[in-house]
């Protein structure tokens, strides 16, 4: 099988895969693919009109209403846009409440099936980082780079509320703790694409170094095969 111009982050929820891969992104002129955002969004819509997650027919008869944009990040410091439908939700689908009703809309089949079509558009030319929860085993399993992140519950629940903060946002640690866990029982125990790390992905603890570490380590395994 030959290998797409394609680097995957994956890993479990608040180990720093959106800051990695935004700057790994704008240091190899690579576009960003937010898959996370997507779940968001589509879970946000969803919940806006009530539709019932264990209804096929619902769910397809919305996702076919869902006009979904991502617009790529200015800079390495900011998310990427998200529109559904016409309406900037960017900063709407930031929040913890957004972050659980994503992992639950993830594990509805015909959600992936259609987010990993999409998803699979934007990367059909090569040359995007794109992060999330299966990128390396499912949605890209040709990509040429892959690396998987994680951390200690703990210390990704501190980020967050950390992120929160900067944002804020009032956040309790033992809450976001318990989010945390949650969320990583849904992503790793769902019946369709669950958590786990590629067999050739490089994984990387990021408990105990910063996230420029992360990125320098990852564009040290990247440039030498590139010859850039």
């Amino acid at each position: 099988m030959s290998k797409k111009n394609i680097i995957t982050i994956d890993g479990p929820s608040g180990v720093g895969k959106s800051t990695v891969s935004r700057k790994v992104a704008a240091a190899t002129g690579f576009t960003y693919l937010d898959t996370g955002a997507m779940y968001r969004a589509v879970g946000l819509y969803l919940k806006r009109y009530g539709v019932d997650l264990d209804s096929k027919e619902d769910i397809a008869s919305a996702m076919n209403t869902l006009d979904l944009l991502l617009i790529p990040a200015v800079n390495d410091q900011s998310d990427v846009g998200v529109f559904i439908n016409g309406e900037d939700v960017s900063n709407t689908i930031r929040t913890p409440e957004m972050a659980m009703i994503a992992s639950h809309v993830s594990a509805v089949p015909l959600v992936r099936e259609i987010l990993t079509e999409i998803q699979r558009g934007y990367g059909g030319k090569g040359k995007i980082v794109a992060e999330g929860r299966d990128i390396g085993t499912v949605v890209f399993p040709d990509a040429l780079h892959k690396f998987f992140l994680d951390a200690t519950p703990e210390e990704r629940a501190r980020r967050r509320v950390e992120q929160l903060q900067k944002n804020g946002v009032v956040a309790n640690l033992q809450q976001i703790l318990k989010q945390t866990l949650e969320r990583d029982k849904n992503d790793r125990n769902r019946a369709v694409a669950p958590l786990r790390q590629a067999e050739d992905a490089l994984l990387i603890d990021t408990t105990e170094i910063t996230l420029e570490a992360v990125v320098l380590r990852i564009l040290g395994e990247i440039v030498p095969k590139d010859g850039q």
